[in-house]
């Protein structure tokens, strides 16, 4: 893996030296616009909306709209003006209990690895974290950009997960919530509470694949081979149910079902009729 970014992570008095690695990568399919006569990919340049005219690297700014149709201009020395303190250290501010943190603040995940002379505070982080239970909230500046981020351990290895400010979590006040709890019935809600239990398994990240990335590759496979592809119709599972009672019932003796054929079968006691046919 490409290395990121390279400092330290302060904790307390500890600076611990590590490497930042990407941990995500993004596997969609990425496709090229093409001139549909000729076939040749579609370049795209930047234009003036007023002028018309091509602008160059050179000649962009970066403006702010403070007002409809007015700007202000910041330039790279604004920038540079900026007070950035500690921009290669990951500095640790509070531990915090993992739960607490709803996964909606989490952004993009980083690994990091101890540099050269960090290894055994590296592991001593490791450690104390998984003893207490702990993630670590810090900041973190990448890319010029300071962000809020935690810290906490996957596979012996510490993870770096930048966060959204709260006041970037927009507010779902205006939105519905459904019916009010009073107007629904005790058995569609132990239906449901059933339904989920029987849908309930420890999380195993390889039991999900991206359906439709394979299918898309397949076809593109096909295609690059000069086959005719040909989508396959998939039946409808069952008749439409319209009855939330009913579309309970149906989905809680489905599920019951499939769950008692998947789970193992017990094995015979054969001690029992050894003794019994001696």
């Amino acid at each position: 893996m490409k290395t990121l970014w390279k400092g330290a992570v302060s904790f307390g008095l500890v600076n611990i030296p590590v490497s930042m690695y990407v941990a995500t990568e993004n596997k969609d399919l990425k496709f090229h616009y093409l001139h549909q006569s000729c076939m040749a990919p579609v370049n795209y340049k930047k234009v003036c909306s007023k002028c018309e005219q091509e602008v160059k690297p050179e000649d962009i700014v970066r403006g702010y709209e403070f007002q409809k149709g007015s700007y202000i201009i910041m330039n790279e020395e604004d920038f540079a003006r900026i007070p950035q303190e500690n921009t290669k250290t990951i500095d640790i501010l509070d531990f915090v209990k993992l739960e607490q943190v709803d996964p909606i603040y989490f952004d993009k995940s980083y690994y990091l690895e101890p540099s050269s002379g960090g290894d055994k505070a590296y592991t001593l982080i490791v450690e104390a974290m998984k003893k207490t239970g702990r993630i670590a909230i810090a900041k973190i500046m990448i890319r010029s950009k300071q962000s809020l981020a935690v810290l906490r351990v996957k596979d012996e290895h510490l993870i770096v997960e930048t966060i959204f400010y709260p006041d970037e979590i927009r507010s779902p006040a205006s939105l519905s919530a459904g019916v009010g709890v009073e107007k629904l019935h005790d058995n569609e809600l132990k239906m449901a509470v059933d339904l989920i239990e029987n849908l309930s398994i420890d999380f195993d990240p390889g039991r999900y694949e991206d359906e439709y990335r394979q299918a898309l590759w397949e076809m593109i496979e096909a295609k690059i081979a000069g086959q005719e592809y040909v989508n396959p119709v998939t039946e409808p599972q069952g008749g439409k149910v319209v009855d939330l009672m009913e579309a309970l019932k149906a989905s809680v003796q489905m599920t019951e079902a499939k769950k008692s054929k998947s789970a193992p079968k017990k094995k015979a006691n054969t001690s029992k009729r050894a003794k019994t046919g001696a």
